[in-house]
């Protein structure tokens, strides 16, 4: 049992909540300051015939992000978030996502996160994110 008092509180999230049925479902663990998670794309994730949505991708950095923090217990929200895509990803290419914090002031953390290809390591996308503590 979790002594986090937020575990429990987000099931119905869009890209980690076990209960949202058309939720990305993706499961994050926290371990040596590092957020991480995978998740392969499905035929209803793409954008344009097999590539996958950008906004799919961004949520789910998005939310490797904020579970940096929610995995410690901490409530934020998204301030502002810069993506830079470096790759179309295709429907079934498993992705490895990652996120480390890079700053602390005050009420604002600044957190980086990664997609990459799990089977190449090849860069899909990265971010760079301001969260406002509660």
């Amino acid at each position: 049992m979790s002594n986090n008092p937020l575990i429990g509180t987000a099931t119905r999230c869009f890209a980690c909540g076990p209960d949202n049925p058309i939720g990305l479902k993706i499961e994050f663990t926290l371990e040596n300051g590092v957020c991480s998670g995978h998740f392969t794309p499905g035929e209803f994730h793409v954008g344009f015939n097999d590539t996958v949505h950008g906004g799919i991708i961004f949520s789910a950095l998005d939310d490797v992000m904020a579970n940096h923090l929610y995995l410690q217990g901490i409530k934020a929200y998204t301030a502002r978030c810069e993506i830079r895509y470096r790759r179309a990803l295709r429907v079934g290419e498993a992705i490895s996502l990652s996120s480390q914090v890079e700053s602390e002031r005050r009420r604002l953390v600044t957190l980086k996160g990664e997609a990459r290809l799990t089977e190449s390591g090849e860069l899909i996308a990265e971010t760079s994110a301001a969260f406002m503590l509660e």
